[in-house]
Protein backbone atom coordinates (compact mmCIF):
# COMPACT_ATOMS: atom_id res chain seq x y z
CA UNK A 1 0.00 0.00 0.00
CA UNK A 2 1.05 3.65 -1.33
CA UNK A 3 1.38 5.98 2.10
CA UNK A 4 2.00 9.21 1.82
CA UNK A 5 1.62 12.52 3.92
CA UNK A 6 -0.84 15.03 3.10
CA UNK A 7 -0.02 18.39 1.75
CA UNK A 8 -2.62 21.43 2.73
CA UNK A 9 -2.56 23.68 -0.08
CA UNK A 10 -5.37 26.20 1.42
CA UNK A 11 -7.74 26.68 4.13
CA UNK A 12 -10.90 27.87 4.44
CA UNK A 13 -12.58 29.60 7.28
CA UNK A 14 -14.14 29.24 9.79
CA UNK A 15 -17.63 30.94 8.44
CA UNK A 16 -19.72 33.06 10.90
CA UNK A 17 -22.93 31.17 11.63
CA UNK A 18 -20.97 27.69 11.18
CA UNK A 19 -19.02 26.11 13.98
CA UNK A 20 -18.91 22.99 12.77
CA UNK A 21 -18.01 21.09 9.57
CA UNK A 22 -19.44 18.00 8.21
CA UNK A 23 -20.42 16.76 5.08
CA UNK A 24 -18.81 18.38 1.92
CA UNK A 25 -19.52 18.70 -2.14
CA UNK A 26 -18.68 20.41 -4.71
CA UNK A 27 -21.21 21.76 -7.64
CA UNK A 28 -17.97 22.91 -10.05
CA UNK A 29 -18.19 26.35 -8.90
CA UNK A 30 -19.04 26.10 -5.48
CA UNK A 31 -18.23 24.37 -2.21
CA UNK A 32 -21.13 23.17 -0.01
CA UNK A 33 -20.84 22.06 3.45
CA UNK A 34 -23.02 21.21 5.98
CA UNK A 35 -23.02 22.74 9.62
CA UNK A 36 -25.83 21.47 11.62
CA UNK A 37 -28.71 23.81 10.60
CA UNK A 38 -27.67 25.06 7.23
CA UNK A 39 -25.64 23.74 4.30
CA UNK A 40 -23.33 26.54 3.38
CA UNK A 41 -21.76 27.29 0.00
CA UNK A 42 -18.71 29.24 -0.43
CA UNK A 43 -16.79 30.33 -3.66
CA UNK A 44 -13.14 28.02 -3.34
CA UNK A 45 -11.24 30.91 -5.50
CA UNK A 46 -12.02 33.95 -3.15
CA UNK A 47 -13.41 31.99 0.20
CA UNK A 48 -15.90 33.95 0.66
CA UNK A 49 -19.42 32.45 1.61
CA UNK A 50 -22.02 32.93 -1.14
CA UNK A 51 -25.43 31.45 0.40
CA UNK A 52 -27.02 29.05 2.56
CA UNK A 53 -30.22 26.86 2.59
CA UNK A 54 -31.85 26.06 5.82
CA UNK A 55 -31.84 22.37 6.37
CA UNK A 56 -30.57 20.11 9.39
CA UNK A 57 -27.05 18.81 8.04
CA UNK A 58 -25.23 16.57 10.63
CA UNK A 59 -23.71 14.49 8.32
CA UNK A 60 -22.64 14.16 4.60
CA UNK A 61 -23.68 16.14 1.27
CA UNK A 62 -23.71 15.11 -2.26
CA UNK A 63 -24.72 16.89 -5.47
CA UNK A 64 -25.45 14.99 -8.57
CA UNK A 65 -25.24 17.79 -11.27
CA UNK A 66 -28.42 18.97 -10.37
CA UNK A 67 -29.44 18.26 -6.80
CA UNK A 68 -27.83 19.04 -3.68
CA UNK A 69 -28.60 15.37 -1.22
CA UNK A 70 -28.13 15.81 2.50
CA UNK A 71 -28.32 13.65 5.07
CA UNK A 72 -30.08 14.21 8.24
CA UNK A 73 -29.90 11.24 10.73
CA UNK A 74 -32.02 8.15 9.08
CA UNK A 75 -32.56 10.05 6.35
CA UNK A 76 -31.67 11.45 2.99
CA UNK A 77 -32.84 14.22 1.78
CA UNK A 78 -32.80 15.67 -2.03
CA UNK A 79 -33.05 19.58 -2.40
CA UNK A 80 -33.20 21.84 -5.38
CA UNK A 81 -30.27 24.31 -4.69
CA UNK A 82 -31.96 27.05 -6.94
CA UNK A 83 -34.84 27.31 -4.23
CA UNK A 84 -33.84 25.34 -1.24
CA UNK A 85 -36.90 22.98 -1.46
CA UNK A 86 -36.64 19.79 -0.66
CA UNK A 87 -37.94 17.18 -3.70
CA UNK A 88 -37.80 14.14 -2.01
CA UNK A 89 -36.78 11.90 1.01
CA UNK A 90 -35.27 8.74 1.05
CA UNK A 91 -34.51 6.57 4.41
CA UNK A 92 -30.22 6.35 5.08
CA UNK A 93 -28.87 2.82 5.69
CA UNK A 94 -27.25 2.51 9.43
CA UNK A 95 -30.19 5.13 11.49
CA UNK A 96 -28.54 7.80 12.53
CA UNK A 97 -24.81 6.61 12.45
CA UNK A 98 -24.54 7.61 8.79
CA UNK A 99 -21.37 10.11 8.34
CA UNK A 100 -20.16 10.65 4.41
CA UNK A 101 -22.30 10.68 1.15
CA UNK A 102 -21.32 10.61 -2.37
CA UNK A 103 -22.77 10.63 -5.97
CA UNK A 104 -21.52 8.35 -8.30
CA UNK A 105 -22.02 6.68 -11.41
CA UNK A 106 -25.97 6.85 -10.90
CA UNK A 107 -25.79 5.42 -7.25
CA UNK A 108 -25.58 7.29 -3.87
CA UNK A 109 -22.51 6.00 -1.54
CA UNK A 110 -23.45 6.37 2.47
CA UNK A 111 -20.32 6.37 5.03
CA UNK A 112 -21.56 4.62 7.90
CA UNK A 113 -19.35 5.58 10.99
CA UNK A 114 -19.41 3.39 13.96
CA UNK A 115 -20.57 0.46 11.44
CA UNK A 116 -16.87 1.26 9.74
CA UNK A 117 -18.77 0.37 6.11
CA UNK A 118 -19.44 1.93 2.80
CA UNK A 119 -22.72 1.38 1.24
CA UNK A 120 -24.20 1.80 -2.12
CA UNK A 121 -27.68 2.93 -2.63
CA UNK A 122 -30.18 3.45 -4.71
CA UNK A 123 -30.99 7.03 -5.02
CA UNK A 124 -34.79 6.06 -6.02
CA UNK A 125 -35.42 3.93 -3.01
CA UNK A 126 -33.40 4.11 -0.26
CA UNK A 127 -32.28 0.36 -1.30
CA UNK A 128 -28.72 -0.88 0.14
CA UNK A 129 -27.13 -2.11 -3.47
CA UNK A 130 -23.92 -3.68 -1.78
CA UNK A 131 -21.38 -2.76 0.98
CA UNK A 132 -17.97 -2.43 1.81
CA UNK A 133 -16.14 -2.84 5.25
CA UNK A 134 -13.16 -0.43 6.53
CA UNK A 135 -11.12 -1.40 9.65
CA UNK A 136 -10.89 2.12 10.56
CA UNK A 137 -14.42 4.60 11.06
CA UNK A 138 -15.84 5.75 8.06
CA UNK A 139 -16.22 9.72 7.60
CA UNK A 140 -16.43 11.26 4.46
CA UNK A 141 -16.81 9.54 0.94
CA UNK A 142 -16.00 10.68 -2.38
CA UNK A 143 -15.31 9.25 -6.21
CA UNK A 144 -12.77 10.87 -8.73
CA UNK A 145 -12.03 9.09 -11.83
CA UNK A 146 -13.36 6.07 -11.00
CA UNK A 147 -11.27 5.76 -7.86
CA UNK A 148 -13.51 5.51 -4.53
CA UNK A 149 -11.57 7.44 -1.68
CA UNK A 150 -12.94 7.70 2.08
CA UNK A 151 -12.09 10.09 4.68
CA UNK A 152 -10.98 8.68 8.42
CA UNK A 153 -10.68 10.20 11.92
CA UNK A 154 -10.00 7.47 14.49
CA UNK A 155 -7.68 8.10 17.99
CA UNK A 156 -6.83 11.35 16.89
CA UNK A 157 -5.91 10.13 13.68
CA UNK A 158 -6.94 10.83 10.07
CA UNK A 159 -6.45 9.67 6.77
CA UNK A 160 -7.85 10.09 3.41
CA UNK A 161 -7.61 6.61 2.23
CA UNK A 162 -8.27 5.33 -2.10
CA UNK A 163 -10.05 1.73 -1.90
CA UNK A 164 -10.72 -1.12 -3.94
CA UNK A 165 -14.30 -0.21 -4.55
CA UNK A 166 -15.35 -4.16 -5.10
CA UNK A 167 -13.09 -5.68 -1.69
CA UNK A 168 -12.75 -2.69 0.42
CA UNK A 169 -8.96 -3.06 -0.10
CA UNK A 170 -7.26 -0.07 1.09
CA UNK A 171 -4.84 0.85 -2.11
CA UNK A 172 -2.94 4.23 -1.16
CA UNK A 173 -3.16 6.38 2.03
CA UNK A 174 -2.57 10.07 2.61
CA UNK A 175 -1.88 10.84 6.45
CA UNK A 176 -3.51 14.16 7.42
CA UNK A 177 -1.12 16.18 9.87
CA UNK A 178 -1.92 15.76 13.66
CA UNK A 179 -5.30 18.11 14.57
CA UNK A 180 -6.50 17.90 11.20
CA UNK A 181 -9.44 15.83 11.50
CA UNK A 182 -11.53 14.73 8.10
CA UNK A 183 -15.30 14.87 8.64
CA UNK A 184 -16.14 15.07 4.94
CA UNK A 185 -14.62 14.51 1.95
CA UNK A 186 -14.99 15.49 -1.78
CA UNK A 187 -12.36 15.46 -5.29
CA UNK A 188 -13.17 18.95 -7.36
CA UNK A 189 -12.52 15.99 -10.17
CA UNK A 190 -8.82 16.95 -10.48
CA UNK A 191 -6.07 17.73 -8.37
CA UNK A 192 -7.58 18.61 -4.90
CA UNK A 193 -9.51 16.70 -2.11
CA UNK A 194 -12.27 19.33 -0.06
CA UNK A 195 -11.93 18.26 3.34
CA UNK A 196 -13.91 19.13 6.44
CA UNK A 197 -12.40 19.79 9.58
CA UNK A 198 -15.11 18.88 12.21
CA UNK A 199 -15.46 21.20 14.89
CA UNK A 200 -12.55 23.53 14.04
CA UNK A 201 -15.06 25.03 11.79
CA UNK A 202 -12.89 24.88 8.31
CA UNK A 203 -13.12 23.43 5.44
CA UNK A 204 -9.11 22.43 3.94
CA UNK A 205 -7.83 21.77 0.28
CA UNK A 206 -5.65 18.64 0.24
CA UNK A 207 -3.41 18.26 -3.38
CA UNK A 208 -4.53 14.91 -4.71
CA UNK A 209 -1.24 12.78 -5.40
CA UNK A 210 -0.73 11.98 -8.86
CA UNK A 211 -1.00 8.87 -10.14
CA UNK A 212 1.96 7.03 -10.77
CA UNK A 213 1.21 6.16 -14.68
CA UNK A 214 1.00 10.06 -15.58
CA UNK A 215 3.74 10.59 -13.75
CA UNK A 216 5.89 8.05 -15.42
CA UNK A 217 4.02 9.63 -19.20
CA UNK A 218 5.20 13.00 -18.06
CA UNK A 219 8.84 11.64 -17.48
CA UNK A 220 9.27 9.47 -20.82
CA UNK A 221 7.88 12.76 -22.77
CA UNK A 222 10.60 15.12 -20.84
Amino acid sequence: MKRTRAEIVREYGPFAGAANVHGVTYDGQRVWFASGDKVNAFDPASGEAVRSIDVPSHAGTAFDGQHLYQIDGAHIHKIDPATGRIVTTIPAPGGGGNSGLAWAEGSLWVGCYPDRKIHEVDPQTGKVLRSLSSNRFVTGVTWVDGELWHGTWENHESELRHIDPHTGDVLEAIEMPPGAGVSGLESDGADRFYCGGGDSGKVRAVRRPAKESAVAEDAADS
